[in-house]
């Protein structure tokens, strides 16, 4: 997927985002979600503190945290949510058209994009709907990195991924079959429905998603 796709489908997910944030009631902005600690809020800030990163502010803002990764993120969602969440997603809004990134691989982008849309839906009982070119781009890129960089290498080690409605099948070992997205989301560490995953890994692919690594 090439540089100019990848930034319009970003842009395009923001976007959705934020208009479904728009009807969020107040209790739906504090649910907690798959992200420890994290409540919806705090996921829609750390989308907007990364949509605001470049590479330049990435390494000093690593560098401030005495580069722990953890410390850095929780940094960021302290700087951007703003006491009123309707204020967080209209500075959201200001951002749709960002293509500043820190020091990654853009498929990056796409899993942010995804995986913390999820996130937060899941989290008040909702499901987004995505481009399925961009989530199979996003799992394609988690299942070649390693959990320590943020992907999901090592939660799909020694088993067979395929996915139902993509033209995916990586690995080898017992099988984990799902549609791209749920599979993404369990590569991510990412809790999924027990009807979203079948095949004889996919206790073994759960456990995985339930540990931090």
């Amino acid at each position: 997927m090439d540089k100019t796709t990848i930034w319009r489908i970003v842009r395009d997910e923001r976007a959705a985002l934020c208009d479904d944030l728009d009807s969020f009631s107040a209790d739906e902005w504090e649910a907690p979600t798959a992200c420890p600690g994290w409540s919806v809020h705090d996921v829609v800030a750390h989308l907007l503190d990364t949509a605001k990163t470049t590479r330049w502010s990435f390494v000093t803002g690593l560098a401030a945290a005495r580069f722990d990764f953890d410390r850095q993120n929780e940094a960021g969602v302290r700087r951007e949510r703003r006491a009123d969440p309707r204020h967080t997603v209209q500075e959201f809004r200001g951002v749709l058209d960002r293509t500043t990134t820190p020091p990654a691989n853009l498929a990056t982008r796409l899993v942010e994009a995804i995986v913390h849309g999820e996130d937060i839906r899941r989290a008040v009982g909702r499901r987004g709907s995505y481009p399925i070119e961009a989530v199979v781009a996003a799992l394609d890129y988690q299942l070649r990195t390693s959990v320590s960089m943020g992907g999901g290498k090592q939660r799909a080690a020694g088993l067979h991924v395929q996915a139902t409605d993509a033209d995916l099948s990586r690995g080898e070992g017992p099988l984990v079959r799902g549609s791209a997205l749920a599979l993404l989301l369990a590569v991510s560490g990412r809790p999924v429905a027990a009807d979203e995953l079948s095949g004889e890994g996919v206790t073994l692919m759960a456990e995985r998603a339930a540990s931090p690594g």
